[in-house]
C-alpha cells in the first residue's frame, strides 16, 4: 500500500461547498465515509441517507437545523475548532433527513456508517460531548467524546483531539483491526486534520500489526487533509510550535472501540515497578 493511498488530499472546492469526500469505495473498505464541507452564510446542507447513519459535527460556525418535525433555529457554540471547546453535532439516523443552513461562515465535517434503527434526528450539545484529558508530560492531549458508544448509534463512533505541538498522540501505537472481543475489536478510521498555524504538518505513522512487517509508511499530513487507517498500529505527533487538531471516524462490525497496543511500546503506558 503506497503512501498517497493514505492520504486524502484537498481537491477544488465544489458547487455545495465540498472540500473533500471520502467513500467506502474510495478508501476500499466497507463501512467508514467521511466528508468536510464549508458553507457560505445562507448555503443549505442536506444530510441523511437511506442506508447510513450521519453525525453532523460543526466544526465551526453557526447553523439552524430543521427537519420534518422540529425545528433548532441556532446550533453552534465555536467559531473554530482551535477554541477547544466542545463542538455541537447533529445525528441524523438512517432514512431520516435533516437540512442545515449557515448562519455564519460554517464548517461541517459528516461521518457516516451503515446504520438501520429507525429515530429521531437530534442535536448533540457542547454539555453533552466528554471531555477527557489522556496522557501525561509530552504524551498529553485533549480528547472529545461527541459519539461514544455509550450514546445511542448502530455504527459510528466519533471523537475529536487536541494535540499541542512537540506532543505525541494515538499513543503508544495502538491497533483495531482485528475482531477479537473483548480484547480487540476491528474499526475503520478516518483522521481529518487541521494545524495551526496553517503554513504547518502533523506525522502520522501506520504500520504493521499481526506479524506483517511490509506495511510501514510515514505520512506528513498538511492542515484540512485527512489519513485513511485501514489497518496495523497507528500514532500522530505534532511538531513543535504547530498544534494539531483531528478529528476520528470510526466504525465496524461491531460499534465498541478495544484496542491494541503495540507490545514494543506498551510499558510507556503500564505502571512503573520498583
Amino acid at each position: 500500500m503506497k503512501t498517497d493511498s493514505l492520504i486524502a488530499p484537498l481537491p477544488a472546492p465544489g458547487p455545495r461547498g465540498e472540500r473533500l469526500v471520502i467513500t467506502p469505495e474510495r478508501a476500499g473498505w466497507q463501512y467508514v465515509g467521511f466528508a468536510a464541507y464549508e458553507l457560505e452564510p445562507g448555503q443549505t446542507f442536506a444530510a441523511g441517507e437511506d442506508n447510513n447513519e450521519q453525525c453532523v459535527v460543526l466544526l465551526g460556525g453557526l447553523a439552524q437545523v430543521t427537519t420534518d418535525r422540529e425545528r433548532w433555529p441556532e446550533v453552534g457554540k465555536r467559531q473554530h475548532v482551535f477554541e477547544r471547546i466542545p463542538p455541537c453535532a447533529v445525528y441524523v439516523p438512517a432514512g431520516e433527513r435533516a437540512e442545515l443552513t449557515a448562519l455564519t461562515k460554517l464548517e461541517l465535517a459528516v461521518c457516516s456508517a451503515p446504520g438501520k434503527t429507525p429515530g429521531e434526528v437530534r442535536v448533540i450539545t457542547p454539555e453533552q460531548v466528554g471531555v477527557e484529558t489522556r496522557g501525561s508530560g509530552s504524551m498529553e492531549r485533549t480528547v472529545h467524546h461527541i459519539l461514544p458508544e455509550t450514546a445511542a448509534a448502530d455504527s459510528l463512533l466519533v471523537v475529536e483531539v487536541f494535540t499541542p505541538g512537540g506532543h505525541w498522540s494515538s499513543y503508544p501505537p495502538h491497533k483495531h483491526d482485528r475482531d477479537r472481543l473483548p480484547d480487540e475489536s476491528a474499526l475503520e478510521e478516518t483522521y481529518y486534520y487541521r494545524i495551526r498555524p496553517e503554513r504547518g504538518f502533523a506525522l502520522q505513522r501506520v504500520y504493521g500489526g499481526e506479524g506483517d512487517d511490509t506495511f510501514d509508511e510515514s505520512l506528513a499530513v498538511r492542515n484540512g487533509e485527512a489519513t485513511l487507517v485501514p489497518r496495523g498500529y497507528h500514532t500522530v505527533a505534532a511538531p513543535p510550535g504547530y498544534e494539531a487538531y483531528y478529528l476520528n471516524v470510526m466504525a465496524g462490525p461491531v460499534r465498541t472501540w478495544r484496542i491494541c497496543n503495540d507490545p514494543d511500546h506498551e510499558w510507556l503506558v503500564k505502571p512503573r515497578t520498583t
